[in-house]
């Protein structure tokens, strides 16, 4: 191929294969047969590699570079990365690596059986979900599994919660985020995933699914799937965007839990309904605002300048959903969804993957995750994880300057700075609000410690702490491996879903080109 020099098949069938150059003229031909004729094998019985013709009959636009050619010279460049060449880089290879001229649709062609060679058909990885389930539960103890089909065994919804994640919530902050995005794949649907976060920012992924689209049934099915994993108490806080189809069902499967607004989108949603991005900074100090008068004197700000983002924020919103000082349950500091946001970013990529393969590649990256997490939570050397301890040290030489009385037993005043407060040493409240919602000493409360000769450490919430962290992260997951070392019994192998009811036509390049 890379000489340019085309081929005919003179003759095929089950036990012969004769090739010859296209210039009848030409010496260049080959031939092979079985070894045996029971065998499967072929062996080159005659082969003569010189070409004897003519230069003119050289062809770049080689009618041996077809698309499962291509696809199978640059398969090895999608082997363990989610990405791999596009098109146009395909076409470079065609080139550079084959001398051969391919259109865009031929490289498009190419790359997509490439796709297929690695990472499996649709088709094959509805039927292969299964025992890939299986394999995950088998290998990941306590790992929760489910696939929905409808009366015709047409694929509608799966869920996964890795045990070791569904184990570690128990020492996260209980504040998880959950949210869908597009699948690009034939088949399309929607991927939803719940998350916490750890206390140095990081996603905790709790569980993933996938649904034919993003609707209150899903929903409905998603968030039960969910709750048996998670429980449903009032510590419990669900942030998500204000999708109708979320809002209503999270009230309907959680009924003890508080759901919250991502401040994010209803801070987009203020800006493309009503153009005044010119107001977001009184927005966002009305968000963190910390006590209610402080956010009362923001929100006039806001009315006097556009009163119908007041009145959206506070009739259609509601400012128990995005106002940290008004929310009636547990959010700590996260207001926004950045968790579950950087989540869909990470896995862009693998979108249009088949469903299994987009599954592997969620088990690679958390197991990389929890990998990394764990070797920086052995490493660290203070009570508190790092960016608690940042956090609360400045706060001791705050204090220093503070004056502190002792009320009761209990109770301290603490005056100086901007602001005074009274603090509650045992039931770690101040009237400065900050160690109420995040659950980490104010400067007051720092400075009450200091007088009562109380360790600040143990005012802290446990989920601020190493021994938190590193039992979050304690536990490994494990992929399940080749498919051909799987060991699935009969019953599991011969439970199979087809793909989600209607697929899409297949997908078509951007580019130009003939086929």
């Amino acid at each position: 191929m890379k000489g340019n020099f085309e081929f005919w098949t003179r003759k095929s069938n089950r036990s012969l294969w004769v090739i010859e150059c296209i210039d009848p003229n030409c010496s260049w031909r080959l031939r092979a047969s079985k070894i045996v004729p029971e065998s499967t094998k072929f062996v080159i019985r005659k082969y003569v590699g010189v070409h004897s013709c003519s230069l003119l009959n050289r062809n770049a636009n080689h009618r041996q570079a077809t698309y499962v050619v291509i696809g199978e010279q640059v398969a090895p460049q999608y082997v363990g990365v989610e990405k791999g060449p596009g098109p146009k880089g395909i076409q470079t290879f065609a080139r550079t690596e084959l001398g051969a001229q391919i259109s865009y649709y031929k490289a498009w062609r190419g790359r997509k059986h490439a796709h297929t060679l690695i990472r499996g058909s649709p088709e094959q990885s509805f039927h292969v979900l299964p025992s890939y389930f299986h394999m995950l539960e088998k290998l990941n103890p306590g790992t929760v599994t489910r696939i929905e089909v409808d009366g015709e065994s047409r694929f509608k919804y799966l869920f996964l919660a890795f045990g070791v994640a569904i184990r570690g919530f128990r020492y996260m902050k209980k504040v998880v985020g959950i949210d869908g995005t597009f699948l690009k794949g034939q088949y399309r649907g929607v991927l939803l995933v719940a998350t916490a976060q750890d206390d140095n920012g990081q996603c905790y992924p709790l569980a993933w699914g996938i649904v034919d689209s993003e609707n209150e049934d899903a929903w409905s099915w998603f968030l039960t799937q969910l709750k048996e994993i998670i429980g449903d108490t009032d510590e419990l806080a669900l942030i998500s965007d204000r999708a109708p189809s979320i809002k209503k069902v999270i009230s309907t499967v959680f009924e003890k839990a508080h759901h919250g607004a991502c401040a994010w989108h209803v801070a987009q949603n203020i800006k493309n309904k009503f153009k005044c991005a010119d107001i977001m900074g009184s927005y966002w100090s009305a968000v963190n605002a910390y006590r209610c008068e402080d956010f009362t004197g923001y929100m006039i700000e806001i009315s006097n300048r556009y009163p119908r983002v007041a009145e959206y924020l506070e009739n259609e919103v509601g400012f128990e959903k995005w106002s940290r000082c008004h929310y009636p349950g547990l959010r700590y500091n996260i207001t926004t969804m950045n968790m579950v946001e950087s989540l869909n970013s990470m896995l862009v990529n693998a979108r249009d993957f088949p469903y299994v393969a987009l599954l592997d590649v969620i088990q690679e990256k958390m197991s990389k995750w929890w990998n990394d997490r764990r070797i920086v939570a052995t490493a660290i050397t203070t009570p508190l994880t790092p960016s608690r301890e940042s956090e609360l040290r400045p706060r001791f030489a705050q204090s220093n300057g503070r004056h502190t009385s002792q009320l009761n037993p209990i109770t301290y005043h603490v005056k100086g700075g901007e602001l005074e407060g009274v603090v509650d040493i045992f039931n770690k409240t101040c009237t400065c609000k900050e160690f109420d919602i995040d659950k980490l000493p104010c400067v007051h409360a720092v400075a009450a410690a200091h007088h009562a000769q109380v360790s600040v450490y143990s005012l802290v919430s446990p989920y601020y702490t190493k021994e938190y962290y590193l039992l979050a992260y304690g536990e490994t997951i494990y992929p399940v491996g080749s498919q051909s070392q799987w060991d699935v019994p009969n019953e599991v192998n011969h439970t199979q879903s087809s793909g989600i009811g209607q697929d899409r036509p297949p997908n078509t390049p951007s580019g130009n080109g003939s086929r």
